[in-house]
């Protein structure tokens, strides 16, 4: 979320910066809204204190037995009294609108972030292990399936197109992969586990930026019971609703203020399901002011992760590497703004060492600007090489946020030379996608007769297996 002030401030500077992600300039409609709100905003308190001071007039009027004085004055402490609610509804009606405005704008990249529309533009930092040749190399999912461990059939028969039955052996490293990685991230680089919550409110969605904008991209629950609520709303409003050609979608997105009941009680029962651990794991600082000294704080989780991959038709269609359930390690720092440069450094590190301990070959890009996520300052991705398809793949996403995320949660820290409260800066990544990982380490490590070779830091979880084979 964006600083209203700072854009007032430096409106060029932010119209600049959304150039770069390919957008159009947005500063002006900004502050002409800001400037009726801040004009409503001055009526208001004018109306008040007018109020306030008339009202004593009346008093000091009869004092004085000026009744003709003191009627009028009441006359005019009753119009003032029927006009505030009016500015007040107004004010809100604006401030609501520049939320809105400024929740759907995405962060400025950072001064050193490279130009460029899109993955095109994207900059190679470092390769890190060579590829082996692998002759006539077989993709994860004809290695899964003919060993008789990964089955998509199942998994259609239950849930649909993008979803997998893991079995056996790859199962147990796909478990293994997880154990691996959050024992690496708090034994050796400092972050605390966290089992959260898998489930999380609308307010937790705004405060990382997957609402409103990316809403089509969730997943969502509600219960019969509330359903029947909505329902029972939406029928209340039936008349509006079939007069105004509004549809189910245009109440749930909330873009139709007559049906604020019906969209007051979906927000108040429904929760999404996380599409990434950074989602729960940020918002443990939501509406809290920390002490300087409890930062930075590294927190990490295993968890399940859901997304609906509303954008992702025709792509990657077959096998593990787009599905609507998969497993992630996340990693989440809060830290001050003197640092966040330095822990995103710190954090990339301790991303690539995951792929280094499983001895997969990688690439590390510096995103550019047309290619950055919404909440994004600056993003280094981690592409690790799979041999089927000949190139790299993302396999992590590291970036840094700023206050951007800070700002929709309200997540502060009070410095310790005592001055007020300044907003956290926050920062993500995947300390990896275990799903990915398990496609790298199928592909990698496949044997010429179809069996896998576990590499040697999985070995302890994995019982000390050394080859998944065909049973």
């Amino acid at each position: 979320m964006h600083d209203i002030r700072l854009i007032r401030e430096k409106p060029d500077d932010f119209d600049r910066g959304l150039a770069r992600r390919g957008l159009a300039p947005q500063s002006g409609r900004l502050i002409t809204v800001d400037e009726k709100r801040r004009e409503v905003i001055g009526r208001l308190q004018a109306m008040q204190e007018r109020r306030n001071a008339a009202s004593k007039e009346v008093g000091q009027a009869k004092a004085q037995k000026d009744e003709a004085r003191a009627a009028a004055l009441i006359e005019e402490v009753g119009r003032l009294k029927q006009d505030v609610p009016a500015a007040e509804a107004e004010q809100k009606a604006l401030e609501e609108e520049l939320h809105a405005a400024l929740s759907e704008i995405p962060n400025i990249p950072l001064a050193e972030v490279p130009d460029g529309p899109d993955e095109t533009a994207n900059v190679e930092l470092h390769r890190i292990g060579e590829p082996r040749e692998i002759h006539d190399a077989k993709a994860h999912y004809e290695l899964g399936e003919a060993l008789g461990l990964i089955d998509f059939e199942a998994a259609g028969r239950m849930s649909g197109a993008r979803f997998a039955v893991l079995k056996g052996s790859v199962a147990r490293m796909e478990r293994a992969l997880q154990s691996f990685m959050l024992d690496l991230h708090t034994g050796e680089h400092g972050y605390v586990e966290v089992a959260p919550p898998l489930l999380v409110r609308d307010e937790a969605m705004f405060g990382t930026a997957q609402l409103p904008k990316f809403r089509d991209d969730q997943f969502s629950a509600i219960t019969d019971d509330t359903l029947a609520r909505i329902i029972s709303a939406c029928i209340t409003f039936q008349e509006t609703f079939s007069n105004e050609g509004v549809t189910y979608g245009e109440v749930m997105s909330g873009s139709v203020r007559a049906h604020s009941d019906v969209r007051k009680v979906a927000a108040e029962n429904r929760l999404w399901l996380i599409p990434t651990a950074e989602v729960s794991l940020t918002n443990l600082v939501r509406e809290q002011i920390l002490g300087e000294d409890e930062l930075p704080l590294r927190v990490t989780a295993g968890t399940p992760c859901f997304r609906a991959e509303a954008g992702a038709a025709g792509r990657d269609t077959r096998g593990l590497i787009r599905q609507h359930q998969f497993t992630k390690v996340e990693l989440v720092s809060v830290t001050t703004p003197e640092r966040s440069l330095q822990e995103h450094e710190r954090m990339l590190s301790c991303a690539e060492e995951v792929l280094k301990r499983l001895g997969l070959p990688f690439r590390t890009v510096t995103l550019c600007a047309g290619d950055m996520g919404f909440s994004s300052q600056k993003t280094y991705d981690i592409e690790v090489w799979l041999p089927a398809q000949n190139a790299y793949r993302e396999i992590s996403s590291c970036s840094v946020c700023g206050d951007f995320q800070a700002r929709r949660m309200n997540a502060r820290y009070r410095p310790a030379d005592g001055k007020g409260p300044r907003f956290v800066h926050t920062l993500n990544g995947s300390g990896v996608a275990v799903g990915r990982a398990l496609v790298a380490v199928l592909e990698n490590y496949q044997q010429p007769d179809g069996s896998i070779a576990v590499p040697s830091a999985l070995k302890p979880y994995m019982g000390g297996l050394e080859t998944i084979a065909r049973a």
